[in-house]
């Protein structure tokens, strides 16, 4: 974990005035897929809040002749718990730099750091990496401990993978769930573009919408690149599902404050940055939010083994 670095002069020298054009050629800013998919709750207002979702599901009975007696029944809740954790960043800049650079340093930090924050959420969502304890089973762990994963062409063909018998998709249905959009390595895209149905029509569709900007289509539903790096084709090249199963919450939106002054510890409590002896200033990017995915039971599937997520996953290197 790094404490001690910092955006140095060599850093920044291409801020730096010299005839240089006004337009900063940086990655393009991307949300994260998650937080566009998902269902978002209303805002937190304490660290922890709570869903009682459906356990049990209430039956109905026909009665028997004109006098016969009616049946009752009975339905149970459960409590899934949205825990808020920190996401947060520290970023020192000296002041000779900033004053030299030609353009607004802290204004030119925010695309990218947001862009950060929202791999860093998709990640921590999706395959567990680096998130907090008091977060629930990642996305593709938990599909694959319910059985929901398609290994690229064991099915037959593509299609047959997401859209057949037993296919990404199917998985989903059969567990009493709608997939309602998917996420994908940008490197999917070649792979879908080929892809016909049994009329050898193109099932991977574009819509040119109003406002100009292309929307894709898998079988109807949205289908998104994410180019934050955040997707891991060596473990999912497509994750689909009832994403409005999956709901988060923020507690503190992203918040983005300069400090004139101030030190920077290691995890061991050491000052390895001092702001005010060495001339710097520093800004912290904090955000805090929760997910989970309360699962209530349905009609279709009333075992615990339901799940409304499965992915596609590539061919295990030999």
């Amino acid at each position: 974990m790094p404490f001690n670095t910092s955006i140095s002069r060599g850093d920044a020298q291409a801020l730096m005035p010299e005839e240089v054009s006004r337009e900063i050629l940086g990655a393009i800013s991307e949300p994260s897929v998650v937080m566009t998919l998902a269902r978002r709750l209303p805002d937190m207002s304490r660290k922890q809040s709570r869903i009682p979702v459906m356990g049990s599901i209430p039956q109905a009975f026909f009665v028997t002749g004109d006098t016969g007696r009616k049946q009752t029944t009975t339905m149970a809740w459960d409590n899934v718990y949205l825990n808020a954790e920190e996401l947060a960043v520290l970023v020192p800049v000296p002041n000779a730099v900033i004053d030299d650079a030609d353009y607004d340093i802290w204004t030119e930090i925010r695309q990218p750091i947001t862009s950060a924050i929202g791999k860093a959420v998709d990640q921590a969502i999706l395959y567990g990496i680096n998130a907090p304890a008091a977060w629930p089973e990642c996305i593709v762990e938990g599909a694959e401990a319910a059985g929901h994963e398609v290994t690229l062409g064991s099915r037959g063909d593509l299609y047959d993978d997401l859209m057949g018998v037993n296919g990404v998709l199917d998985l989903v249905e059969r567990d009493g769930y709608m997939v309602t959009g998917h996420a994908a390595s940008p490197g999917m895209k070649a792979r879908l573009r080929g892809l016909r149905d049994l009329d050898k029509q193109p099932v991977f569709t574009t819509a040119l919408m109003s406002a100009g900007a292309t929307e894709y289509a898998l079988d109807g539903e949205q289908i998104l690149f994410p180019r934050n790096g955040a997707l891991d084709p060596a473990r999912s090249l497509l994750i689909s599902g009832d994403w409005q199963q999956l709901v988060y919450a923020i507690r503190q939106d992203v918040t983005f404050e300069v400090f004139p002054s101030g030190v920077i510890s290691d995890d061991s409590g050491v000052v390895v940055f001092n702001a005010m002896q060495q001339d710097s200033a520093i800004m912290r990017v904090v955000l805090r939010l929760a997910w989970a995915l309360p699962n209530p039971i349905n009609l279709v599937n009333s075992t615990s083994s339901r799940y409304p997520f499965a992915f596609l996953e590539p061919v295990a290197a030999s």
